[in-house]
């Protein structure tokens, strides 16, 4: 894929740009290198005063970051913006708790026979992060502001679809005071990822993206004994039970499945509904899902905007195709308009079978499968019935179930009677073939850091 800005909406090439050279990519691993080696001693409250001048500058420019983002990928202009200021959040969350996160935690010496023993979390050094394109900021924030704010330096690979965005990031930490060196962005196509992750200089590495990308990633890192964190795909189930408040879970589910124009691994995708309430919540939640405006995303009028890609909006259509083909009623939707862009309608499909491509694959657009159930232990099994483990929706007023769901839905997140997001004051991430490693919270500043054992000897008498 050529690195350039090309307007979902539009389908038109804005800006090309050209791919590092090699000497570029060994200019920026060295200055990584040399920024890492002074940038690790620096203290919490510098790095924090840098962090949080990153937050306003977010804050203050929120207006035409949201635009570039929009022109970049789609998503609407309101989204983009809801974006912008997560992520300003994320820099002053991190500035403000990083030095907590990262304290020394004292050890029971006298059961080891030291004066003094402890834990201490020190930085690794430069990180790899493979970021892709659905939230352009913030996939790429919620490891930068935790990253730096422990001492590392990081190194963005970004989607090549959103140059401007990457470009952005590495000009954000410029601005706000960060060192030379301590994050930049590299231009440079997929097959560029497996020379920099071996060079030595390269410690570990973050990747947010498909399923094939983490094998090979993970495979890399692997022969080379790095560390790797990995957020991968999702087949989130959202799973009603009789109880549920239905005109509020259709309601949620609709924002869910069409979160970010439906191309959100946390979105929800497999609706499972019991039996005796499944009719009701099928006409509520296909009202939602086609009383949805489809359209402009620069506009306030719009709810869902295009498709990231031509091949994004081609891959929804084959699914959904595919489908049909075998058996699947379509509800709402269904069809891509005639027009320039890539936009797909939000489109909503029952009779699901096992022979079906989105029983088994996600579909990364807005498009939602419709199951029915007897029980809850149906429910739980189909919610199950997947290789992801990303999030889990269950809507029940019943405390039994939700104990049951909690305790038996495999997956990194469960979410109860709410949709499934990601906060900083939360660890995010999966099970199963959705990954592993956790982002956010403390979990996630600590992924990059050395958790160093001290043992201090008794005197000498």
């Amino acid at each position: 894929m050529a690195i350039a800005t090309i307007n979902p909406a539009t389908g038109e090439t804005l800006k090309t740009f050209e791919e590092m050279s090699e000497a570029e990519v060994e200019r920026c691993l060295a200055a990584a290198t040399a920024a890492h080696a002074s940038y690790r001693l620096t203290g919490f409250g510098e790095r924090a005063q840098w962090m949080r001048r990153a937050g306003d500058i977010l804050d203050g420019e929120q207006e035409q970051i949201a635009a570039m983002m929009t022109t970049e990928m789609g998503k609407t202009l309101a989204a983009a913006k809801q974006e912008v200021a997560k992520c300003a959040t994320a820099c002053r969350y991190y500035a403000d708790h990083a030095e907590e996160f990262l304290a020394d935690e004292p050890a029971d010496a006298g059961a080891v026979g030291a004066a003094r023993a402890y834990v201490t979390y020190q930085p690794l050094g430069p990180v790899l992060a493979i970021m892709p394109w659905n939230f352009p900021l913030w996939q790429a924030m919620r490891f930068a502001a935790p990253a730096l704010m422990a001492g590392n330096v990081g190194l963005l690979k970004h989607a090549s679809n959103v140059p401007q965005t990457a470009l952005f990031m590495q000009d954000l930490f410029a601005r706000a005071g960060f060192p030379p060196g301590t994050f930049q962005t590299l231009l440079v196509g997929s097959k560029r990822v497996e020379p920099i992750l071996r060079d030595d200089r390269v410690v570990a590495a973050t990747l947010t993206g498909s399923t094939p990308a983490g094998q090979s990633v993970a495979s890399i890192a692997g022969s080379e004994i790095k560390k790797v964190v990995l957020e991968l795909g999702g087949s989130d189930p959202f799973i009603v039970m009789p109880s549920a408040d239905l005109p509020k879970a259709a309601q949620v589910a609709a924002f869910a499945r069409l979160l970010n124009n439906g191309q959100s691994c946390i979105a929800a995708k497999r609706f499972i509904v019991h039996d005796a309430v499944y009719d009701e919540f099928e006409r509520l939640f296909t009202e939602q899902m086609s009383g949805k405006t489809v359209g402009d995303p620069m506009l306030d009028s719009t709810d869902i905007g295009p498709l990231a890609t031509e091949q994004q909006r081609d891959d929804v259509e084959q699914l959904v195709a595919d489908a049909v083909a075998n058996g699947a009623k379509v509800l709402c939707g269904g069809a891509a308009p005639e027009g320039p862009g890539f936009y797909y309608p939000p489109t909503v499909l029952t009779g699901i079978t096992e022979e079906m491509r989105v029983h088994r694959e996600e579909v990364f657009g807005p498009v939602a499968t419709l199951y029915r159930v007897s029980d809850i232990e149906a429910a739980i099994e189909l919610g199950n019935l997947t290789e992801f483990g990303l999030g889990a929706n269950a809507w029940t007023n019943d405390e039994q179930e939700r104990e049951r769901f909690i305790r038996d839905l495999a997956a990194g997140m469960v979410f109860v009677n709410g949709n499934v997001t990601s906060y900083s004051q939360l660890p995010f991430g999966g099970v199963k073939r959705s990954g592993f490693g956790r982002e956010l919270f403390y979990q996630g500043i600590r992924e990059f850091c050395n958790i160093k054992t001290v043992w201090v000897g008794k005197p000498s008498s």
